[in-house]
């Protein structure tokens, strides 16, 4: 564990937070000590230091992390209502990975983001709810205040379990309310294991959150 070295990349990073060039390989230096044991709780360092440049450094770390940021969950429900749309980004990818029924609050407020103002964390909220297991959904469900995005919500839940009707997926990805298009995209994601087509109608969506979403997905590469 190379504690001296990941205490200096810490410190380097908030010295220069605003600096890419110096910040950039210190975050790369910084995840490969993480790797390697360095323990991932002293990104709480970055994380409660009051620059916004070095909480989403560390919150891409957290990202990059897959199970290793485990131990951080308790601090994603600040990432995910924090003010620049990047940290919220990255913070959505902590919650698919480790977000557990224990953690349904935190997978509320994840899907809550799919009306975020910022078309960048409405796709990655589209990738969550695509890729989220059902127990993940009903989990985040359970803890939606009443209204659309809860319905939502459950309408998707409700096709892991029931025969899904591609009629009704096709109506709400061509309906008017734009919430009710990304979890049809969502649907379609879901349900592209047995028909991508779907998603082969959402790669013509205006929604540009939707229509990259559906690319990417077809990919292989969200």
């Amino acid at each position: 564990m190379q504690t001296q070295a990941g205490d200096d990349l810490i410190q380097r990073i908030r010295a220069h937070s605003h600096a890419d060039d110096v910040v950039g390989p210190a975050a790369n230096d910084l995840l490969s000590e993480l790797y390697e044991g360095y323990p991932v709780g002293n990104l709480a360092g970055l994380l409660h230091s009051g620059d916004d440049s070095a909480v989403r450094t560390a919150t891409w770390l957290l990202s990059e992390l897959g199970e290793l940021a485990a131990p951080m969950m308790d601090e994603i429900p600040a990432l995910l209502a924090h003010p620049s749309a990047q940290v919220r980004f990255y913070a959505v990818e902590v919650v698919l990975v480790n977000g557990e029924a224990r953690h349904g609050p935190t997978i509320a407020q994840v899907i809550n983001l799919s009306t975020d103002y910022d078309t960048g964390v409405r796709w990655r909220v589209l990738g969550f709810l695509a890729a989220a297991s059902t127990d993940q959904l009903v989990a985040g469900a359970a803890n939606l205040a009443a209204g659309p995005v809860k319905e939502l919500a459950e309408w998707l839940i409700r096709l892991d379990f029931e025969e899904p009707d591609p009629r009704e997926v096709l109506a709400r990805l061509e309906g008017p309310d734009p919430t009710a298009r990304l979890f049809a995209a969502a649907a379609a994601g879901r349900l592209s294991e047995e028909d991508t087509g779907l998603l082969e109608h959402a790669v013509n969506a205006e929604d540009e959150e939707i229509r990259t979403f559906a690319q990417s997905w077809l990919s292989g590469s969200d």
